[in-house]
């Protein structure tokens, strides 16, 4: 069953994602299995992150590689808040 998965760090600024970004394409990571949808919104120190994913198996395999990469960024994630989804329209 697809996921959908909303991340918001108390902070982060462009800066900060682009770094992660960069990390997880020099680590293999930038566009794992089972990722159907990734975008990052917000302004300013605000931004989120929202994605969709194939399984919750698939989530958890990237958030090994995505954890300590979003850590070494000096980013906080509080947990990341995970539905079902219902519909996706493209």
């Amino acid at each position: 069953m697809a996921i959908a998965v909303y991340l918001h760090p108390p902070s982060m600024g462009a800066e900060q994602y682009d770094e992660i970004v960069r990390r997880l394409d020099e680590a293999g990571a930038a566009t794992p299995p089972g990722r159907l949808h990734h975008s990052c919104f917000g302004t300013g120190n605000a931004l989120m992150m929202y994605e969709i994913w194939d399984s919750q198996e698939a989530f958890a395999a990237y958030a090994e590689t995505l954890g300590p990469i979003v850590q070494a960024a000096g980013v906080q994630l509080a947990g990341a808040h995970a539905m079902p989804v219902h519909n996706m329209i493209d």
